[in-house]
């Protein structure tokens, strides 16, 4: 009898859980009001489709590593955040941002009996990139590195989902100190840098652990990766970018080829696209800042208490200051109102208690939702 599939270690599907809250949900007069899970909701950019449809007739096979000129096009991206250059060679394109959180550690060779460390509130899939391939998982806190167990591979995530905090220029350089002194890689999800709503990271944008300021201008052991979903909304179209030390690429993009890992030609010719233009990412920044400002105000209106340090990204992380309630409670709460909001037990023991609202709904459903807060407090 065979002995495979042999089951993965791995947890169930958190987003199922929240199957009977959204039949609830669903159930509201005026129609359900989905602030759950961040997918964008307005339109592609036209000069980005435009980009897409102007590449459809390609066939022949793109490259792992992308085009010349796509590559240059991060490159510049990289400049204008004030990344060091890492040069085309620490560069490529992945499928998607989760793609590569999920499988990089397997591609560097992480192996059982290794240690991961990732914020302690977090996206899932940094905890399960190391169950993958078998690895102990250990959640940590991002601003104190002086506490951490010895590892091979940390992630961070700033500004981070669920709660939206950032690494100011000297946590991350005391990241790269313990990195160095350890031996470790360290690896930043930086997917949503390009919605600061508080300073000084409005004026001055969100710090990468690549910037000159953070690394010395070496990208020895490190690598950011950042998606175009949120800021061009081209979640569909899988378009991400790693960037970072060359000589930690140079394998990752071996084993990518043997495994046919690419992004498809037509939507490498849109990321260059969207990668160059900077106003349709201000456009797209200005409308989910509106929709924060509302949902801030109503979140205050219903009694809830927003995390003061949130100061980024695309979501509010919210609580019951009585500590009454517990995340589930709230879900269950605002689901009695037609609003879809997710648990914060979804992103680790630090996120018991919250829920995470997401900015991720068309004006309407924003005001909507704002409507039921206010006119019905939660607490």
């Amino acid at each position: 009898m065979s002995r495979l599939p042999r089951p993965l270690d791995l947890p169930d599907f958190p987003w199922d859980k929240l199957a009977p809250y959204r039949k609830r949900a669903n159930e509201h007069a005026d129609g359900v009001c989905d602030l759950s899970i961040g997918t964008p909701v307005d339109p592609t950019p036209e000069l980005i489709q435009d980009a897409l449809k102007d590449s459809s007739d390609a066939p022949g096979y793109p490259t792992v590593i992308g085009s010349v000129e796509l590559r240059r096009a991060i490159l510049a991206w990289g400049k204008r955040r004030n990344m060091v250059d890492v040069g085309v060679t620490g560069v490529l394109p992945s499928i998607g941002s989760k793609e590569a959180v999920a499988w990089l550690p397997f591609l560097l060779g992480v192996r059982p009996g290794d240690t991961v460390l990732f914020p302690r509130a977090s996206y899932p899939t940094y905890d399960i990139s190391a169950r993958l391939v078998g690895a102990t998982a250990i959640p940590v806190d991002p601003t104190h590195p002086d506490s951490w167990p010895q590892a091979q591979l940390v992630w961070l995530n700033s500004p981070g989902n669920p709660d939206g905090h950032v690494l100011s220029l000297e946590q991350l350089r005391a990241v790269v100190r313990w990195a160095r002194s350890n031996d470790a890689i360290v690896i930043s999800d930086e997917c949503y840098a390009a919605l600061a709503w508080e300073e000084p990271y409005v004026s001055h944008g969100v710090p990468s652990l690549l910037d000159e300021r953070v690394c010395d201008g070496d990208s020895s052991s490190l690598i950011v990766l950042y998606s175009l979903s949120k800021q061009s909304n081209v979640a569909g179209y899988r378009a991400a970018l790693m960037y970072g030390d060359p000589k930690l690429l140079a394998p990752v993009i071996e084993v990518r080829k043997h495994a046919g890992m690419m992004v498809p030609a037509p939507v490498q010719a849109a990321m260059q696209c969207a990668l160059g233009d900077t106003e349709h990412v201000q456009a797209q920044r200005e409308i989910y800042a509106r929709r924060r400002a509302q949902l801030v105000d109503a979140v205050a209106a219903t009694g809830l208490e927003r995390d003061s340090d949130s100061a980024a990204g695309l979501y509010l992380w919210v609580r019951d200051p009585r500590g009454v309630m517990n995340s589930w409670d709230l879900v269950g709460a605002f689901a009695e109102r037609g609003i879809v909001v997710a648990p914060g037990d979804f992103y680790g023991e630090a996120g018991v208690g919250f829920v995470r609202i997401a900015l991720t709904a068309s004006d309407e459903r924003i005001a909507a939702a704002c409507q039921r807060l206010v006119a019905e407090p939660v607490v």
